[in-house]
């Protein structure tokens, strides 16, 4: 298989439209966020040609084209507040998702 980085490049003149502007625009957002992402294709099978996928100490987000939309999807989007460093960091750290915090119930009653 050819290289990720060589595959994404592909893709993006493949799709020769405003898809492919997007997915190259996001990629260049990542690597500006943190240099050292690793680009890769994974879950390829005969019936796909695999997930772009950008790493760094573990998936940071996916990116996916569809007729309609460019889709990024973090692995740790939920617990993240400005994704791609926050998602790399969270992956270096090895922490576990954050647990949500707690609301006690109050027992002032508001009229």
């Amino acid at each position: 298989m050819e290289s990720a980085t060589a595959f994404i490049d592909e893709k993006i003149k493949a799709l020769g439209d405003w898809r492919g502007k997007m997915l190259a625009k996001v990629r260049a957002i990542i690597h500006g966020a943190d240099p050292e992402i690793v680009e890769e294709v994974k879950w390829v099978k005969p019936t796909s040609p695999g997930t772009i996928v950008f790493s760094h100490g573990g998936i940071v987000c996916t990116g996916e084209t569809y007729k309609n939309v460019v889709k990024m999807t973090f692995a740790k989007g939920a617990a993240l507040k400005d994704l791609i460093r926050a998602a790399v960091a969270f992956n270096l750290k090895g922490k576990s998702k954050p647990k949500p915090k707690s609301r006690r119930a109050s027992n002032k009653r508001v009229d």
